[in-house]
């Protein structure tokens, strides 16, 4: 089934193999780089290595319930979509309120550290665009996997570019101001699936 709609087609709702093993693989590459981001984050005393490790842990177990509810129905699919845009909002809000804290305890973080660990979440998450790539448009269910690996990409950039300014200015806003972008990027793409999730919902009669 192809993940591509036209105007009077219904959205690609997620059933398909090809589309469950795709879930299948990014949920191993997020979990993975989860643990290996904040443990790497904590080390660097980096926000932004923090905040992104978080993006990592939401895509875990956005993914995780995506693959949950395909096949099921289509309140059930837009009601999902609506937990996990409503989760990314909340992560979205701690790490605004982590980087305002920060700003009161400022300390450099390591920018040889967080080079490294996001040269590596770059690549995880390249990766898992790619194989996402051809399954972008679909319902709110199955854009909120596609609007997370964009994210996860960005933000991948976003940390490598904070630490390059933080080694060359020796001083933590690089990491903060990225911090925050990012916690941003994940509010927009909250409002977006929600926004979804409720037209989709409002069309739907309530068993």
């Amino acid at each position: 089934m192809s993940a591509i709609c036209c105007n009077n087609e219904p959205k690609f709702d997620g059933i398909s193999p090809q589309f469950k093993r795709a879930l299948w693989i990014v949920i191993v590459i997020n979990a993975v780089m989860f643990v290996v981001e904040i443990a790497a984050g904590a080390f660097a005393g980096s926000r932004a290595l923090q905040a992104d490790a978080l993006d990592f842990l939401g895509d875990t177990m956005t993914y995780a319930l995506s693959l949950y509810v395909i096949g099921m129905s289509l309140r059930v699919r837009a009601t999902a979509a609506l937990i996990k845009g409503l989760s990314l909002a909340g992560m979205g809000s701690w790490i605004l309120g982590s980087t305002v804290y920060q700003v009161f305890v400022l300390g450099v973080p390591k920018a040889e550290v967080m080079a490294t660990i996001g040269l590596l979440a770059l690549v995880a998450n390249l990766a898992s665009v790619l194989i996402l790539l051809r399954f972008k448009d679909g319902d709110a269910n199955v854009r909120s996997v596609w609007l997370c690996s964009r994210n996860d990409a960005i933000g991948n950039v976003a940390v490598l570019v904070a630490a390059g300014a933080v080694w060359i200015t020796g001083t933590a806003w690089p990491d903060l101001i990225v911090a925050a972008l990012m916690a941003g990027l994940f509010l927009s793409s909250a409002i977006q699936i929600i926004q979804q999730a409720r037209q989709e919902l409002s069309i739907q009669p309530v068993l």
